[in-house]
C-alpha cells in the first residue's frame, strides 16, 4: 500500500482520530497482532537507537516491511497498517543487538511521518473494530469451524504446543480468536497475516482464516501420510535386514552358505573354467571381490553380478575344432548354390590356406549384389562347409554406435554390443559372423555405427576389440566376418577399404530355370504340403513364369510365384480334386492372372515411331531397360527435360543436344529448326528417380531419330556416356544391363568399345546367345547401327559406312586390364 495524505483518506479513515507521533519500528517477515506478545530481535542501528531512546512511555508502533531485503526502509517501504505495542522487556545480546518483548495493543493506521533519522516517528490513528458484533448463526458457525480446524492442526503438528488449543477455546470474541490463530500459525505468510490485520470486518476475517486453516490441514494430512509411508518402508527394510542377519547367523551355525555366498562361489568357478586371458581374469576376480563385500540388497549388486556373468560365459578359448576338408566343403557349396563359381573359388582358396596355416587372420568378405541372388544363404553354406556356428546381425536401420560397441556400465540397462552378444550366442570364438545390409547403416546424433565397425572389421586391429560394456579386450581375429550389401556407394570408404569385395551378379533365364528345378520347386512343394506326384512343372511353364511374371536379378519373386501355384494346387486337393496338375501356360494365367510383364511386344510397340530409344540402367535389384522419348513442337528454341531425373542425367541431355545441334548440317536438319521449335525429352516412369551419365548415347540417338524422322532398329537397346566431341565413354554395370536387355527381349545391344573386357569376363557365351553386341567408340558408329534406314545421302554425311562387326569376332581373348570405375545410370526406388 502506498502512503496516503490526509486529503486522500476515505470518510471512514477520516473518522479515525489522529494521535500524537510515536516511534515506528520496522520488522521483517513478522506481523504483530493486538493482544499478542511477540519476541523481536532488534539489530539495525536505527532500531537499536529507537529502543534505547524509550523513557517511561514504552509505547511504539510495529509495522511490517513490504520487502524483507530492504536494510534501510523508508516510509514507502512499510505497510500503512500496523499495531501499537508496549515494550515490556529488553535484553542486550553479546553481538550488541537487543531482544525485545512487545505486546500488541491496537490496530493503527500510519499518518504523516514527522522524523526519519535517527529513527522514524509518525502520527497515527487507531482503527476501531467497533462494538462486539451480534452473534449471528453464520458467525457462530464460522467461529466454531475455525476453532475445530485449528485444534486439529495443533493436534497433528509436532511443532505447535497443545496449550494453543486450550487458549483458543477460552477466547470468546471472534475477532480476537482470528488474531490469535493468525499470530500462532507459522505457515501463514507475511502478506496473508498483513491482510488479516488490515481486515476489520469480523465476518470477512473469519472466512479468510477459515480458508487458510482448511488448506493448512489438507497439506498437513498429506505430509503426515507421506511421512507414514516412508517410515513404514524404512521399518520394513530394517526388519528384512535384521531377519537376514539372523538367517546368516543360523546358517553359519548349521555350516551352510547364504545365497550371496553361493553366487560368489558359482561365479568364481565359472571364471576359473572360462579360460580367460590373464588381464581379463584379473579384472573379473577384482569385480568378484567387490561383489562378495556387497549386500544382496545393494543397488549395484545385480549390475556387478551381470557384468561378471558376461565375462564368465564368453567363449574366450573355445573353438569349433573341426578339421577342414576341401572336397567336402566344395560338395556343400555346390549342393547349396548353383553357379557362383567365382565366389566358390575364393572361399575354397581361403579354406585351403586355412588348412595349411591354422593361425592365419580371417579375411573380411563383402558380398555385393542385388536382392535375391543368395548372399545371406551363401554365408550359411560357408559356415556348414567350415563346420562352424553361424551368426547373423542385420545392420539395416542401425543408427546408434552403442548397438555395435555396447553401452558403458554407468547407464541403466547397459548391455554389450551386438558383436559380443553374437559371439556369446555362438558359444565359440571363431563363428561365421554375417553383418547383413551393411550399406543401410545410418548415422545421427547418437554416433556413426560404420565408424564403430572399423575396428571390428580390421584384421590388424580386431585381435584386441574393446567393447564399452566389458571394458576389456576380446580377440575377434578368429571370426570369419562376412558382410552383404546391395550397393557399394553408401559404404564409407575406410570401411570399404578393409573388406574384400566379391560381386554376385544377377541370374540369367537359364540359371533361373536350373535354380527353380534344383531348389525352389522342391522346397515350395514340401512347404505347401503336396508331393511331386500331385504337381508337375514343365520347363516351358517355368520359363513362361520367368519371362512374363517376374523381372528381377535374383529369384525371390520367382520362388513366391511358384509358391502361389503350389498353394492353389493344395487348395484344389483340399476341395477333393485329386488329379495331377500340369503347370501349363493356361494354368499359370488362371492362377496368376494376366501377363504382368510384356517384353518384346512392349519394346517393339513403344519404338514404332521416331524419337523413342531404349536405354539400359543399373538398379539395386539388377539391371532394367528404360525408354527415352523425344518430341518437338513449334516454339522459340526451348528445351524441356522431365521424368524425375538427377543433375548428372540432365547434363547428359544437354551434352547430347549440343552434339546434335553442332552436327545439324550433317544430319540434314534445317538451320532455323532449333530457333523455331521447342524440344522435350522425357524418361518414363516419372515417379521413379533416375540419375547417371550412361544414357547419353540413348538420348543422342533419340534426338537424331526425331529430327531425321527415322525409326530406330527394332528391339535394340544401348548404353554409354558421350562427350561433346561425340566420343562414347565406358560405363559400369555391364553384366546387369546386358542381362536386363536379354530378359526384356532385346536382340541388339550397343556398348562402349572400352567395356568389351567386362563382357568377356562377366558373361558366358550361353548368356549372350541370340544377342548381337555392337561395340562403338563414337556416336557416329552408334547411329550407323541404330538408324540404318537413313537416306544414303544423309548417311554418307553423318555416319561412316563401316559395317558392324561380327559379335563373335569381338570375343578374342586378350590380356585383361583393370577397368576404371565408371559411373553408371541408376534407377532408384519408387518415389
Amino acid at each position: 500500500m502506498s502512503q496516503q495524505t490526509p486529503a486522500e483518506r476515505t470518510p471512514k479513515q477520516k473518522e479515525e482520530k489522529e494521535q500524537t507521533a510515536l516511534p515506528v519500528l520496522p520488522v521483517r517477515d513478522t506481523v504483530l497482532f493486538p493482544h499478542a506478545v511477540l519476541p523481536l530481535t532488534v539489530g539495525r542501528e536505527s532500531s537499536v537507537q529507537l529502543i534505547n531512546s524509550l523513557g517511561e512511555d514504552k509505547t511504539i508502533i510495529v509495522v511490517a516491511q513490504r520487502e524483507a531485503r530492504v536494510d534501510a526502509p523508508q516510509p514507502s517501504d512499510l505497510y500503512t497498517v500496523g499495531t501499537s505495542a508496549v515494550v515490556h522487556k529488553v535484553v542486550k545480546m553479546p553481538n550488541q543487538s537487543l531482544f525485545v518483548f512487545a505486546e500488541g495493543l491496537e490496530r493503527i493506521r500510519l499518518g504523516e511521518f514527522t522524523q526519519l533519522t535517527p529513527f522514524m516517528t509518525a502520527h497515527y490513528s487507531v482503527m476501531p473494530e467497533g462494538a462486539a458484533p451480534i452473534a449471528t448463526s453464520q458467525i457462530e458457525a464460522l467461529q466454531r469451524n475455525v476453532l475445530t480446524l485449528f485444534q486439529q492442526i495443533v493436534a497433528g503438528s509436532p511443532t505447535l504446543s497443545d496449550e494453543l488449543s486450550t487458549v483458543a477455546m477460552n477466547i470468546d470474541e471472534p475477532g480476537r480468536l482470528v488474531d490469535f490463530i493468525a499470530s500462532s500459525l507459522p505457515s501463514l505468510s507475511t502478506p496473508d497475516k498483513q491482510d488479516t490485520l488490515e481486515t476489520l470486518d469480523i465476518h470477512v476475517r473469519l472466512e479468510k482464516i477459515n480458508q487458510h486453516l482448511a488448506k493448512e490441514l489438507e497439506v498437513q494430512q498429506l505430509r503426515n501420510k507421506i511421512q507414514s509411508e516412508v517410515q513404514d518402508r524404512v521399518q520394513q527394510t530394517q526388519r528384512e535386514y535384521y531377519l537376514r542377519e539372523q538367517m546368516k547367523a543360523i546358517q553359519k551355525e548349521l555350516g551352510e552358505q547364504d545365497e550371496g555366498q553361493r553366487d560368489v562361489e558359482d561365479l568364481k568357478k565359472k571364471i576359473e573354467e572360462a579360460g580367460m586371458p590373464e588381464e581379463v581374469k584379473k579384472e573379473a576376480l577384482k569385480e568378484l571381490g567387490r561383489l562378495s563385500r556387497m549386500s544382496p540388497m545393494a543397488a549395484d549388486y545385480s549390475l556387478t553380478r551381470n557384468y561378471i556373468e558376461w565375462l564368465a560365459v564368453l567363449p574366450w578359448a573355445k573353438t569349433s575344432g573341426q578339421e577342414i576338408e576341401i572336397p567336402k566343403a566344395k560338395e556343400i557349396l555346390d549342393a547349396d548354390h548353383y553357379d557362383l563359381e567365382k565366389v566358390k573359388d575364393r572361399i575354397l582358396d581361403y579354406l585351403s590356406v586355412r588348412r595349411l596355416k591354422p593361425n592365419m587372420k580371417g579375411p573380411i568378405l563383402c558380398f555385393v549384389g542385388p536382392p535375391g541372388v543368395g548372399k545371406t544363404s551363401l554365408g550359411k553354406s560357408i559356415a556348414r562347409a567350415l563346420g562352424r556356428k553361424f551368426v547373423r546381425l542385420s545392420l539395416g536401420g542401425v543408427h546408434d554406435e552403442a548397438e555395435i560397441r555396447g553401452h558403458r556400465r554407468t547407464y541403466i540397462g547397459a548391455l554389450p554390443g551386438q558383436i559380443i552378444q553374437g559371439i556369446r550366442r555362438a558359444e565359440t570364438k571363431d563363428p561365421v559372423f554375417m553383418l547383413d545390409e551393411i550399406d543401410k547403416v545410418g548415422r545421427d546424433f547418437r554416433g556413426d555405427p560404420a565408424s564403430a565397425l572399423l575396428e571390428a572389421l580390421d584384421p590388424e586391429q580386431n585381435s584386441s576389440f574393446r567393447d564399452n560394456y566389458l571394458d576389456v579386450t576380446f580377440d575377434l581375429s578368429k571370426v570369419l566376418f562376412i558382410t552383404t550389401a546391395n550397393m557399394l556407394d553408401p559404404i564409407a570408404e575406410p570401411l570399404r577399404d578393409r573388406m574384400e569385395i566379391i560381386e554376385l551378379q544377377g541370374y540369367t533365364e537359364e540359371e533361373k530355370v536350373h535354380i527353380a528345378f534344383r531348389y525352389l520347386i522342391p522346397r515350395q512343394i514340401d512347404e505347401n504340403g503336396i508331393t511331386g506326384e500331385q504337381i508337375e512343372f514343365p520347363e516351358e511353364g517355368v520359363r513362361y513364369v520367368i519371362r512374363h511374371y517376374t523381372r528381377e536379378a535374383g529369384v525371390r519373386s520367382l520362388e513366391r510365384t511358384i509358391g502361389t501355384i503350389c498353394r492353389k494346387q493344395a487348395r484344389r486337393l483340399a476341395e477333393g480334386k485329386t488329379e495331377k496338375l500340369i503347370v501349363s501356360k493356361e494354368v499359370i494365367q488362371e492362377f496368376l492372372g494376366g501377363i504382368k510383364i510384356r517384353s518384346e511386344g512392349e519394346i517393339a510397340e513403344r519404338t514404332e515411331r521416331p524419337g523413342v530409344a531404349v536405354g539400359l540402367a543399373w538398379t539395386p535389384s539388377g539391371g532394367d531397360v528404360l525408354f527415352v522419348e523425344a518430341n518437338a513442337m513449334k516454339g522459340k528454341g526451348g528445351f524441356t527435360m522431365t521424368g524425375q531425373i538427377g543433375q548428372v542425367m540432365q547434363e547428359s541431355m544437354q551434352a547430347a543436344l549440343t552434339w546434335v545441334r553442332s552436327n545439324a548440317d550433317r544430319l540434314g536438319v534445317p538451320e532455323d529448326f532449333f530457333a523455331s521449335h521447342d524440344l522435350h525429352i522425357h524418361v518414363p516412369a516419372g515417379a521413379i528417380p533416375k540419375d547417371g551419365p550412361s544414357a547419353g548415347v540413348t538420348m543422342a540417338t533419340a534426338l537424331v531419330s526425331l529430327l531425321t524422322k527415322q525409326r530406330i532398329t527394332p528391339l535394340m537397346a544401348m548404353t554409354g556416356e558421350i562427350t561433346l566431341s561425340g566420343n562414347v565413354l565406358p560405363v559400369g554395370g555391364i553384366k546387369e544391363k546386358v542381362l536386363a536387355a536379354k530378359r526384356a527381349g532385346v536382340r541388339d545391344v550397343i556398348l562402349p568399345a572400352e567395356n568389351k573386357m567386362n563382357l568377356q569376363e562377366d558373361l558366358s557365351a550361353e548368356q549372350l546367345e541370340n544377342l548381337n553386341v555392337h561395340f562403338v567408340k563414337t556416336i557416329d558408329e552408334a547411329l550407323a547401327v541404330s538408324l540404318p534406314t537413313v537416306e544414303q545421302s544423309t548417311a554418307a554425311k553423318m555416319i561412316p559406312s563401316t559395317p558392324p562387326k561380327d559379335p563373335k569376332q569381338d570375343y578374342q581373348p586378350t590380356q585383361p586390364v583393370k577397368e576404371p570405375e565408371p559411373v553408371h545410370d541408376r534407377v532408384l526406388t519408387q518415389a
